[in-house]
């Protein structure tokens, strides 16, 4: 019975299908692409074949563009030493720097940190491998150009990041007295910033015993207000190269007292100026020059010096007496002209 009416369902379908369907259709405009796009009914379309396997595959884009920092002065052809590099270097920041393993080794003591074998044999004629290091590309950068003995000033290193590289420098048993002394370029480019940094330099320079660094920074802290010095400061500083930065401030005071005291030369008297009349420039000298003693600071400079004792002379009519002063004040500025301005 089933089957019956299932053959009598279907040909009542088939009756429908059995009219060409242009004929239908041919009467239906054509409904634009995106209604047709919606349409109600859904169709069923078989999934289309893995393209990859018969179209090539573009690279990521992160491998095209894919870069690799490489040292500006120490790169592979770069001609700064007789050899080819034979070590790498990669900063903590991804730069990569060519260097001589002979190079290295011949400037420390510990092998650079012990990064390197004893012997630069091992490595001759063939590229090492990449050695990573903790420092950045600015701090590498500075340590090697201290160990081949190259400036680095073109660069416009920070003081924060030469102060660091010397550090750096002690880590990977490099010489600091050798490597920062008076004849090297690094020893200059500190020493610029002395004008901006005295007390920073200073203390660098003590933490490290750079006696040679400090000399001329300490013209620099003439100024400076030694009470002002911090707990910090002092403990880096040291006691010795505290000492002798009391000792240069405290040595120019008393310096300075010790030039002021002698009053103007006294003249022969005469008619119009004897001794009596002498005695009010002995005064006036000791009047002014105490102004100047009893603040005497480390730093004054000539300048006030004369423009405190110079018009001293405005008030005497006796031209021996002016000429007196006169010498009195060149004698006094010559000698504290010469009066050791460094520890």
């Amino acid at each position: 019975m089933s089957t019956c009416m299932e053959n009598t369902d279907w040909d009542f379908v088939l009756q429908f299908v059995s009219e060409p369907f242009e004929m239908e259709f041919s009467h239906v405009p054509e409904r634009p692409a995106a209604e047709r796009t919606h349409s109600a009914v859904p169709m069923q379309v078989p999934t289309p074949p893995d393209s990859f396997t018969s179209s090539p595959v573009d690279p990521p884009a992160e491998e095209e563009d894919t870069l690799v920092s490489v040292s500006t002065t120490f790169f592979p052809g770069a001609h700064i030493h007789s050899h080819p590099p034979d070590l790498v270097l990669l900063s903590s920041d991804s730069v990569f720097f060519y260097v001589h393993a002979r190079a290295l080794l011949g400037v420390s003591e510990n092998n650079f940190g012990g990064l390197l074998p004893q012997s630069s044999k091992a490595m001759a004629g063939q590229l090492g491998p990449v050695l990573v290091v903790s420092e950045s590309s600015t701090i590498l950068n500075i340590v090697l150009h201290a160990v081949y003995d190259m400036a680095c000033s073109h660069y416009s290193p920070s003081f924060e990041s030469l102060a660091t590289a010397l550090s750096a420098l002690t880590d990977y048993g490099v010489s600091l007295k050798r490597h920062v002394g008076p004849s090297t370029a690094l020893h200059s480019l500190l020493l610029s910033h002395a004008p901006l940094y005295p007390l920073e330099l200073y203390t660098l320079a003590a933490s490290h015993d750079l006696y040679d660094l400090a000399v001329p920074t300490s013209s620099h802290l003439l100024s400076f207000s030694l009470a002002s010095l911090t707990d910090e400061m002092v403990d880096r500083i040291g006691a010795i190269y505290l000492k002798r930065l009391f000792f240069l401030h405290f040595g120019r005071a008393d310096a300075l007292k010790r030039l002021l005291l002698p009053p103007p030369h006294p003249h022969a008297p005469t008619n119009d100026c004897d001794f009596t009349e002498q005695k009010r420039l002995t005064r006036a000298w000791a009047l002014a020059s105490a102004y100047l003693a009893w603040d005497a600071r480390p730093d004054l400079s000539t300048n006030a010096i004369e423009s405190a004792l110079a018009p001293l002379g405005d008030q005497l009519s006796c031209e021996l007496c002016r000429k007196a002063l006169r010498d009195r004040l060149k004698t006094l500025i010559i000698q504290w002209s010469a009066v050791k301005r460094t520890i």
